[in-house]
């Protein structure tokens, strides 16, 4: 199922949603009530793309030598 991050552009509330391609609705916020929202870039992690096996997240954010270089 997709989940996307989204930011409020009015109260600048961060919150996820899952979203289907089907849905036509914008996706409003759960706060203020507002239609203002954007999508964020995700971020995600994967034990696969380390090396280190299944079941081993890490981020390729910062200066860990899990990351990517």
């Amino acid at each position: 199922m997709p989940l996307y991050e989204y930011r409020c552009t009015k109260c600048g509330l961060e919150f996820e949603r899952i979203v289907f391609s089907t849905d036509k609705q914008r996706v409003t916020c759960p706060q203020c009530g507002a239609s203002q929202t954007k999508r964020l870039l995700s971020v995600f992690s994967s034990g696969e793309a380390s090396g280190r096996g299944p079941g081993t997240l890490t981020s390729s954010c910062g200066s860990s030598s899990g990351g990517f270089s």
